[in-house]
């Protein structure tokens, strides 16, 4: 690695959630190489995220439409010469199952380039493109593990890094999104006018959607039952998601047939309107994905739900949030050797079993807890 690289590629395909856990390793790269051209490769529908975080500039982040397959080869091979133009003196692919991230990292020209191997282990099988390889560690949170590929960008060739420095869990994603003071309580205002049956009471968010993983998804009657207790406790409750998931608020407002229950899905049009609406709110109630990672960059305190997959190597970073697992002997089923397919059908005790009446009372206890006792 040149003492002072000219450009560094860090290619992050995956959920839109995983760039905030990159967070730390974004900073690490920065601070390890601060004259250093910060490049990122993204799926376009994911790009959103890294444009507001300011990972890069925005000349510097580059995309895959992957909506059609003959417009995703064209976006390869049109970003692969991009890249190679630069010229790359570093790959970073985060990616733990993805074959044509690595070679794109190979493709791209880069003489260095660091990623996941899985040694011996099956169901990982990447080409051999990368050169300063580790291995994918099944019991250590990802965002450690993404410091790790930082750590081995210095390392000499393979194998393995075995002489990369300690690390510890980050304790904060290192990541900000500025607000004005002015626009925080201008758009308060202005969902409180659009929702008058919020004003007045503490506001407790409900994501109960599964998105791309069902199975992921808390029952939609368990959260019905905790909707209604905050209700009846004498506050309000707000189902957010995307307009996929207005038939799912609907029948959840019939089940908690309460005034200060709203309908939320598709209100706000951003990822930075979500963030305002979370710095206007008091609690998150949410399955595990990408607003439970995306609160962890504002004040708002979080119960996520996690069973199929783990709080701990995905869970959200900072002090604010809080993991809710069963502990089932089968949990979690998902993980990068299996390519997230399951085995439960649908049936997912391991979040069937965590009772809603428990959470109901950690939900009181946040709302009743001082803000600086939390932090």
């Amino acid at each position: 690695m040149p003492g002072e690289p000219r450009h560094i590629l860090v290619i992050l395909l995956s959920e839109m959630g995983s760039v905030v856990l990159a967070g730390p390793m974004f900073a690490a790269l920065r601070q390890r190489y601060p004259t250093a051209t910060l490049h990122v490769l993204q799926l376009k529908k994911n790009q959103e995220v890294a444009a507001l975080l300011g990972l890069a500039k925005p000349e510097h982040l580059h995309a895959l439409d992957d909506r059609a397959g003959l417009g995703l080869l064209l976006d390869i091979w049109r970003v692969c010469r991009t890249l190679r133009r630069l010229p790359l003196d570093a790959v970073v692919d985060c990616e733990l199952f993805s074959r044509i991230s690595s070679l794109m990292s190979y493709m791209s020209g880069a003489p260095i380039r660091a990623g996941f191997t899985p040694h011996t282990q099956e169901g990982l099988y990447r080409g051999g493109f990368i050169n300063r390889a580790i291995p994918y560690n099944p019991y250590q949170h990802i965002s450690q593990q993404f410091l790790s590929l930082v750590d081995a960008l210095d390392a000499e060739g393979m194998p393995r890094n075995k002489a990369a420095p300690l690390r510890g869990l980050p304790a904060d994603t290192l990541l900000h999104v500025p607000f004005q003071a002015a626009e925080l309580i201008a758009y308060k205002t202005k969902m409180l006018a659009d929702h008058p049956s919020l004003a007045g009471r503490k506001i407790v968010l409900i994501y109960a959607g599964g998105g791309l993983l069902p199975e992921r998804a808390w029952p939609a009657n368990y959260y019905a039952q905790v909707a209604r207790g905050l209700c009846l406790e004498g506050h309000a409750v707000g189902l957010i998601g995307l307009r996929d998931d207005a038939q799912l608020a609907r029948d959840l407002r019939l089940q908690i047939n309460s005034e200060f229950c709203v309908d939320l899905t598709g209100y706000t049009r951003s990822i930075r309107e979500l963030l305002m609406l979370f710095h206007g709110s008091d609690l998150l109630i949410t399955n595990d994905g990408g607003p439970g990672h995306f609160a962890s960059l504002t004040p708002i305190r979080t119960l996520v739900f996690f069973g199929p997959e783990t709080g701990r190597l995905y869970g959200p970073l900072g002090p604010r949030a809080q993991v809710l697992e069963s502990g089932i002997a089968c949990s979690p089923c998902l993980s990068a050797y299996n390519h997230r397919e399951t085995f439960c059908d649908g049936d997912n005790q391991c979040l069937k079993r965590i009772a809603p009446a428990p959470v109901l009372a950690q939900a009181m206890a946040a709302l009743t807890t001082p803000a600086q006792a939390a932090a």
